[in-house]
């Protein structure tokens, strides 16, 4: 059974709290200098409220455009696949309509699957790459923190 994304943000909103540091003024989207989409990228951690938590093995990402702007994200949040909308616009991801599967796993990865979804699905994420790492950064200044798979 699949959560609809409204259900789901609420209860990432209510689990995981807002209170989070202004990341700034916004700037126009900026080309990056390696490429983003079409690659899969591991999952290293998550820097939240001031906290870093490293991501269990099986979180992944992957973001396919299919002409244009517009694609799909998919992977793995700790525990549960998911898949979302995706739209890319320079080094802005914005990610929608997150769709997971429902499978229970020990509390920790389930901690870290809630934060890393609502990191994900905040808002306009603003990607930064640099020598085979990515983060992408939210609107309350949370950071995801991936590495490119050896394989991708």
């Amino acid at each position: 059974m699949i959560p609809s994304a409204a259900a789901a943000l609420a209860v990432l909103t209510v689990v995981c709290g807002t209170g989070k540091a202004d990341s700034g003024p916004v700037s126009s989207p900026q080309p990056l200098t390696q490429p983003v989409t079409g690659v899969d990228w591991r999952v290293d951690g998550l820097t939240a409220g001031g906290t870093t938590r490293h991501a269990p093995a099986t979180a992944r990402l992957r973001i396919d455009l299919s002409g244009g702007a517009e694609g799909k994200a998919a992977g793995n949040l700790g525990c549960n696949q998911f898949s979302a909308r995706a739209t890319v616009h320079g080094d802005r991801i914005t990610l929608g309509d997150l769709r997971t599967t429902r499978m229970a796993c020990a509390p920790d990865r389930m901690d870290f699957e809630r934060a890393l979804a609502s990191a994900l699905t905040t808002g306009t994420l603003v990607a930064k790459t640099d020598d085979g790492k990515l983060t992408l950064t939210d609107g309350n200044g949370d950071i995801v923190h991936l590495s490119r798979n050896a394989s991708g």
